[in-house]
């Protein structure tokens, strides 16, 4: 189990229909293709003997490494500095454009800035997870990895083809490996391709200047249409460029995380696939995105929501909880055997078998980014309107049941607050929208369903011995899920029902300002384990101080917050005891949870200065 990187000693690349995770020490041990959610080429992140990786380091050099983005872009750069010199690698995936396309390219440049250095490459791909056999190809300009379903073409940067000049195939005959000593002022390249319809060839030096250029201007374009300006805007901003990163642009759909099967609990089993697109993040993204002035990319998102919308509504079905990015909901779950998983970290699950489960709480978040992106002008088609009418009379024939709730518990379904709650913003919202334009709906009905909820939660949500709102209904167990009450407008943030919830989740579920979902062995989940601080439900943790006036206490707690990030300013899914990141990497809810956040403090803070 020796011999892998932190979690959060990564950094992300992508071109917005797949993404590659890159170590600190020039090692790609993560990369799908040629869509997030593909089988793996490269995999070691979750088996370093049968994963498969393409590394660029210095050979037999003593070195320290250390990683940064070109500002403003997600151009990686790796340095690594050893007393022989300085030498740098910049990785970046040239954008792929809006046509989905099986062929996507890796760049990977090696600069020596100082010095000299002896570097080894090694190009180990293991195609289909590790499961496929793959044959190496030589040609005169460059080499192919060519398995049953993919080709992975290496192809040398031109004058300077250093990094494969002094070449030699090791011994299975279906692997690369190069040395090369590359002196002060010297560059050598490669650039991967998959799908390539052509054979190797060497690539000019002039072309992959512009391929940089046009990478750098695309990025800073993007960048320069955000209107947010306020305070932490260097967090803010990366937050922005990961989200874009994780957006599928031919559907413009948002996945949960590039990973898949990273930990929750070094040597536990809570282990999951999240390469598909949640509704709950997807309506999450739609605030954040709004508040930082991407109307676009929220427009786009909102046409993935419709059109789920439209597939529930006319078939008279719930929203399924989550989706691929093309929108289909085959999300059969297995287990790779064959792999180990990280550290140790088994089973290493691909698919997931929660997208089939009971989640009433979505059909309020996705309610929720109608109602936003309306107010911005992002109206429902007729068409998309009859369809949410249609979903939201099923809600009222089926929200008071028990569901697996949003943390997609495997164990027997409850009666969910954090479901009822959303139920209630989905009847809120509706009647919102149809009042707002005039639009058809049986409102009346709707206005009962929702106010029979309110006084539900009020009657059994909040327990008198807990003064507490709490997990669910009958047993005194308490949920970070319940800290976005005040943000939906449910309760209002100096409600005394609130401020004696806000204390209790004080007292049970934060951490030095860091946030637990729930207790799993006071609510059983299914699984076996624990796990780590959730970070979503720490950046919610500080607006609802924020909201409820205690607003130095919020700064300093989201504040905290950022040294918990890695060195890239990127956050997995969960921070364990020892401070380490642990889970999917990066997470979309933790950034997109970070942005809301900083529009909710920075506005606060400036109205207590004004």
């Amino acid at each position: 189990m020796d011999g892998y990187p932190a979690i959060e000693d990564h950094g992300l690349i992508g071109d917005l229909q797949t993404a590659a995770l890159v170590t600190c020490d020039g090692s790609i041990d993560w990369f799908c293709a040629p869509r997030f959610d593909s089988p793996s080429v490269f995999a070691a992140l979750l088996d370093r003997e049968k994963g498969g990786f393409f590394r660029i380091a210095p050979d037999d050099v003593r070195y320290v490494t250390k990683q940064l983005y070109q500002p403003d872009t997600p151009i990686l750069i790796t340095r690594f500095i050893s007393a022989d010199g300085v030498a740098e690698i910049i990785d970046y995936m040239p954008v792929a454009g809006e046509r989905p396309t099986d062929q996507h390219r890796l760049v990977r440049m090696v600069r020596m800035i100082r010095g000299s250095m002896r570097f080894k490459l090694e190009c180990r791909p293991r195609f289909n997870y590790g499961r496929d056999q793959h044959e190496l190809e030589v040609h005169p300009e460059g080499y192919v990895f060519r398995s049953p379903a993919l080709s992975l073409t290496l192809n040398p940067v031109h004058p300077v083809p250093k990094l494969i000049r002094e070449r030699d195939v090791d011994n299975d005959g279906h692997d690369l490996v190069g040395r090369v000593t590359l002196q002060e002022g010297e560059t050598g390249g490669i650039v991967l391709e998959t799908g390539s319809l052509r054979p190797p060839r060497f690539i000019p030096g002039e072309e992959i200047a512009a391929m940089f250029e046009r990478n750098i201007e695309f990025w800073r374009r993007w960048l320069d249409r955000s209107t947010y300006g306020g305070r932490w805007r260097e967090m803010v901003e990366r937050s922005a460029i990961t989200l874009k990163l994780m957006t599928y642009a031919p559907t413009g759909a948002m996945i949960a995380a590039p990973t898949a099967a990273l930990p929750e609990q070094i040597g536990g089993t809570r282990n999951w696939d999240y390469r598909y697109t949640w509704i709950r993040d997807t309506s999450f993204s739609v605030h954040a995105l709004l508040g930082l002035g991407f109307t676009d990319e929220a427009s786009r998102y909102v046409n993935w929501l419709d059109e789920r919308v439209r597939e529930a509504g006319d078939n008279a079905a719930p929203l399924k909880i989550m989706y691929r990015v093309d929108g289909s909901s085959d999300l059969h779950e297995e287990i790779l055997d064959h792999f180990e998983g990280y550290r140790g970290s088994g089973p290493v699950r691909i698919g997931n078998g929660a997208a089939d489960q009971l989640q009433l709480d979505i059909h309020g978040e996705a309610l929720y980014a109608m109602h936003l992106a309306d107010e911005q002008g992002i109206r429902p088609s007729h068409q998309v309107w009859r369809s949410t009418v249609r979903l939201v009379d099923w809600l009222c024939h089926n929200w008071d049941q028990p569901d697996a709730g949003i943390w997609e518990s495997r164990h027997h379904p409850r009666n969910y607050t954090y479901g009822r709650l959303m139920s209630w913003v989905a009847f809120d919202r509706a009647i919102r929208l149809a009042n707002r334009h005039g639009r058809p709906g049986d409102i009346n009905r709707w206005i009962q369903q929702r106010d029979t909820i309110y006084n539900q939660i009020m009657e059994r949500g909040y327990h008198l011995g807990r003064r507490s709102f709490v997990q669910s209904y009958g047993e005194p167990v308490l949920d970070a899920s319940l800290l976005i009450m005040p943000a939906v407008g449910f309760v209002t943030p100096t409600d005394p029902l609130w401020r004696s919830t806000l204390e209790a989740i004080e007292d049970d579920l934060v951490s030095d300002s860091l946030v637990h979902r729930y207790d799993p062995a006071a609510a059983p989940d299914g699984l076996p384990g624990d796990e780590g601080t959730f970070n979503m439900c720490t950046f919610w943790y500080v607006s609802a101080l924020a909201g409820a006036g205690r607003l130095d206490d919020a700064r300093l707690t989201f504040e905290k917050m950022f040294t918990f990030s890695s060195n890239l300013r990127l956050y997995a899914e969960e921070i364990a005891l020892t401070g380490e990141q642990i889970g999917n990497f990066p997470q979309a809810f933790s950034h997109l949870a970070l942005i809301t956040t900083a529009l909710h403090l920075n506005e606060l803070l400036d109205a207590r200065k004004r």
